[in-house]
């Protein structure tokens, strides 16, 4: 481990500032045992991942679960979380519930966003890897390739520009990126691919963990998220300074097709 740059008490506070932003709650509200409700917002200072105003979203810290949600459904809010703690809204015949209710209005529940922040040192990195840094105008030719669709964003975004990115090489080939986007000021998500003729080498942790230094030193925090089921994500996570944090979840609006099915 290196020096502290930064308190875990002052990257959790950051990280619930943001989402109280979003949630439209106080920053206190994470930190609750109890659940709870507010009214859903679009705020100027929200992680720019929709132009539209969510008709639900919920997170939790591991204590109580804030929920944001259109007025509509409140009611029926206040009812079902009623008994129950907040960590367990999360799971599956809970969310069968809640999917069933919003579905009268006409949403459904999408992916669960297991988020991870990193522990306040840096971590020392030992590797025989060939490295090269890029920065914001150098990402710019890899947009649009899938193979680093994790690792970047699909084009130039900039409500969250991707902010740095490091790159592991083999000759001329890129076996690996790890990229982190500026989802808000103090906030940088980070995102990697590895090539799969190149995985189980360690290539995923020593770039993950060499872009997580990079983002403390350039005075951001960076965090990770992952799929409930992605297990591989979750290791490489772990093994690059993070743990798990928080978990948040939103709803969107059935497609045409969707109702067709």
């Amino acid at each position: 481990m290196g020096n502290e740059i930064i308190t875990q008490t002052e990257i959790y506070n950051e990280v619930k500032k943001q989402l109280a932003y979003e949630f439209n709650c106080a920053q206190d509200d994470f930190s609750k045992e109890e659940n709870t409700i507010t009214a859903a917002i679009l705020h100027e200072k929200r992680r720019k991942f929709s132009d539209d105003v969510f008709f639900l979203q919920m997170a939790t810290f591991g204590k109580g679960t804030v929920i944001s949600a259109d007025g509509s459904i409140h009611p029926w809010l206040d009812e079902w979380v009623k008994g129950k703690d907040g960590i367990w809204l999360f799971e599956q015949h809970n969310f069968f519930e809640l999917e069933t209710e919003i579905r009268k209005y006409g949403y459904k529940m999408a992916l669960t966003h297991h988020m991870f922040l990193p522990g306040s040192d840096l971590v020392n990195v030992d590797t025989d890897l060939h490295i090269k840094w890029l920065e914001q105008e150098e990402i710019t030719e890899f947009y649009g390739r899938e193979e680093f669709s994790n690792a970047i964003c699909d084009r130039f975004r900039p409500e969250r520009p991707d902010a740095l990115a490091v790159v592991a090489l083999d000759g001329n080939k890129i076996t690996g990126m790890a990229g982190c986007s500026a989802d808000s000021p103090k906030l940088w998500q980070i995102g990697i691919d590895v090539d799969p003729e190149y995985r189980g080498r360690g290539i995923a942790r020593t770039l993950v963990t060499l872009l997580r230094n990079e983002v403390f030193r350039r005075g951001a925090i960076p965090y990770y998220g992952t799929s409930l089921s992605n297990l591989a994500s979750w290791k490489t996570a772990l093994s690059s300074g993070f743990t798990p944090a928080w978990i948040e979840v939103e709803s969107r609006k059935i497609t045409e097709d969707e109702f067709a099915k």
